[in-house]
């Protein structure tokens, strides 16, 4: 099997799987979700000690659907290589301290032929926004496939398009990994991160500038797909660094959002 290793265990989480299980649970049973379950979320992908807290309370939504959800499609920004479009990677599963989470064929051969799709193993090999999720979805759903796609350079309807040739039913959970603001004082953050916040749950993506949130491609993406297929957004969780594990001074803003089919 061609297995992506993990990249940023015992950097962004533990590599110890029973730390690791640990630190996620942690955080899913802090969280205190409530409303549907949601046919897509936005959560972060920082340290976990940094916004751990703000991804729980997104994949806490999800326990009730364990034994339902059966695939996610994955999407999260390319930090360290730029290419134009959306990139999978020429692998077979990806690999975490809780084991291997195989990759969904049939969904990627669905997609392979869009001409904005790419494969590119160059991005993927150390990218964290993707891989720091995996626990999270491990320890919160049973056996699951997964789709895991990169955004460089795309417009919302490129990254719409393959959301919506993904989007099947309750079997199919759609995440978008990002965080907000990045390296404001805490004032400057948490006004640029409330207006955000109220871009997403109007559905707004041309109000989703690139330096609101480093996953603003995939954000606009599917918003432009939500705003289509009649969903709700709203605001889980809206935090920054200062909140959880640093200074005030420089922080980097995080928020939590879920996507509701039931508003059809």
């Amino acid at each position: 099997m061609n297995v992506r290793p993990a990249a940023v265990a015992g950097y962004f989480y533990p590599d110890n799987a029973r730390e690791l299980r640990a630190a996620v649970l942690e955080h899913v049973v802090r969280a205190k979700p409530d409303g549907p379950v949601p046919k897509a979320l936005i959560a972060p992908h920082a340290g976990y000690q940094y916004s751990g807290p703000v991804a729980g309370s997104a994949y806490a939504l999800i326990a009730p659907r364990r034994d339902v959800i059966e695939r996610v499609v994955l999407i999260g920004p390319s930090h360290r290589v730029g290419f134009a479009g959306l990139a999978l990677p020429d692998a077979s599963a990806f690999a975490t301290p809780l084991g291997d989470v195989a990759l969904d064929r049939a969904a990627i051969d669905r997609i392979r032929p869009l001409p904005q799709v790419i494969v590119s193993n160059h991005a993927h090999r150390q990218e964290h926004s993707i891989e720091v999720h995996l626990p999270f979805l491990q320890e919160t759903l049973g056996p699951f496939s997964l789709v895991p796609l990169l955004t460089g350079e795309a417009a919302p309807s490129e990254v719409g398009a393959v959301i919506d040739a993904l989007w099947g039913g309750q079997d199919t959970l759609i995440v978008v990994s990002s965080d907000l603001s990045h390296y404001h004082d805490y004032a400057t953050a948490s006004r640029m991160d409330a207006a955000t916040s109220a871009a997403i749950e109007a559905l707004r993506d041309e109000d989703i500038a690139d330096d609101h949130a480093c996953g603003a491609v995939a954000i606009r993406g599917l918003l432009w797909a939500a705003r289509r297929r009649g969903l709700a957004a709203r605001t889980l969780d809206l935090r920054n660094s200062g909140d959880t594990a640093g200074s005030k001074d420089r922080v980097v803003g995080y928020g939590a959002y879920a996507f509701d089919e039931s508003a059809i």
